[in-house]
């Protein structure tokens, strides 16, 4: 009898230790971390590392991995664009594609845009940012004012005045693995492009066409979501190499905020395009 009394005394104490522990909202803190305590759908992000930032207050909404150092890829054309706009060098003169810019590019890469042709300094800014074309990255570097290794100093240089401490550049490009960075020091990087009216404008431009002696040349944007009437987006940049995975940057209005999204390395074509669909559907179920 007394056997059977210990153990119920021992089921309520059991019951009462457990109804005292507080609910969670299904979210991993080492993964992602949630906008809201109230809302406990859980947010399922397919992108090594990921950050939304409200630009407005300042809070992180979503975070996972933020602090990792990995690969940019071509995202590292904004702050090539960045430095290029800082010198004011003047924009109509006349850049030629040359020898040097093709390497490493395949054969259909070099019809799209050949050996000898001629470019203004802005078109050539807007086709790297807009179509991320690597002839053109690289033609901006090698006209910046002091040469290519002049243009990478500066880079580096921006990033060390702008606070960005896990970010390093080798190229103007980003195939070059070593241009690292973090999601936490992109949104800086990114919040810092949206002050460039021209990045802004050429980095959400939906095509181009240009006329170059006797063709005429069309490139698109890469970002395939600012052709999608549904987002409204002020700045983009993807990027992608082997070593990077995809990986995509906006600035956009989202459920009446204004957020910089940072995603890398996302495996298969559609991943980052996925995880801001997701991020997106999910902060506007927040708003209802």
């Amino acid at each position: 009898m007394a056997s059977k009394y210990c153990r119920t005394i021992m089921m309520v104490v059991l019951c009462v230790g457990m109804l005292s522990v507080p609910a969670t909202t299904g979210f991993s803190k080492s993964s992602i971390t949630p906008v809201s305590q109230r809302d406990s759908r859980k947010l399922v992000l397919r992108s090594a590392a990921a950050l939304v930032k409200d630009q407005e207050t300042g809070e992180f909404l979503i975070e996972k991995q933020a602090t990792a150092v990995l690969p940019i890829a071509s995202i590292t054309k904004l702050m090539t664009a960045m430095v290029v706009l800082d010198t004011g060098i003047n924009l109509e003169e006349s850049l030629t594609i040359e020898q040097g810019d093709m390497f490493g590019l395949r054969r259909r890469a070099r019809a799209l845009l050949p050996l000898g042709t001629e470019l203004t300094r802005r078109d050539t800014l807007l086709i790297a940012l807009m179509a991320s074309d690597n002839r053109c990255a690289r033609a901006l570097g090698r006209t910046y004012p002091g040469g290519i290794d002049a243009c990478i100093a500066a880079m580096n240089a921006k990033a060390r005045s702008l606070g960005l401490t896990e970010t390093r550049f080798e190229d103007s490009t980003g195939l070059s693995s070593g241009n690292v960075s973090s999601a936490r020091d992109l949104v800086r990087l990114v919040d810092t492009a949206c002050q460039y009216n021209l990045i802004r404008e050429f980095t959400t431009c939906k095509k181009t066409v240009i006329p170059s002696g006797r063709r005429i040349l069309e490139f698109h944007n890469t970002n395939r979501l600012v052709q999608n009437p549904g987002w409204q987006i002020g700045l983009s940049k993807t990027g992608f190499i082997g070593a990077a995975g995809r990986c995509l940057v906006m600035q956009a209005n989202v459920a009446q905020r204004s957020l910089i999204i940072v995603l890398l390395d996302s495996q298969g074509k559609l991943t980052r395009i996925g995880d801001a669909n997701r991020i997106k559907h999910w902060l506007e179920g927040l708003s209802l």
